[in-house]
């Protein structure tokens, strides 16, 4: 009998060490799941060129939200001679907690060479 009960004991112990296992591969997969800022921002850029057909020049904010990623990207939608006259757009962009893009819109266009105008209290 003291084979049988020393059997049961190592499969309970193997059994145990097994779902620790799977715990630690589980929390591994999950956190491998998630990915990195700058795998988000690329994965941004490359979505939003896919659906407009333009390449993000730049991402003037980058920001974790609750449903996931928000950013703003700078896209050239017009080139003109000379470049300071081309015509640049901001875009929203956000994306759930894997990556991918959830919704865009334009939110402002502006000639390359002009800078903001001036808010009050110097903003």
């Amino acid at each position: 009998m003291s084979n049988t009960k020393n059997t049961q004991e190592s499969q309970d112990s193997q059994e145990s060490r097994n779902s620790r296992n799977e715990s630690k591969t589980n929390d591994n997969q999950s956190a491998k799941s998630r990915p990195s800022p700058m795998e988000v921002l690329r994965q941004a850029r490359g979505q939003l060129a896919e659906l407009t057909g333009m390449e993000a020049e730049s991402v003037s904010s980058f920001e974790q939200t609750e449903e996931g990623w928000a950013l703003e990207v700078e896209v050239l939608e017009l080139e003109r001679v000379p470049d300071t006259m081309s015509l640049m757009a901001s875009y929203q962009v956000e994306l759930d907690a894997e990556g991918q893009l959830t919704g865009y819109r334009r939110v402002r266009r502006y000639e390359r060479g002009r800078s903001d105008a001036r808010r009050p209290g110097g903003r």
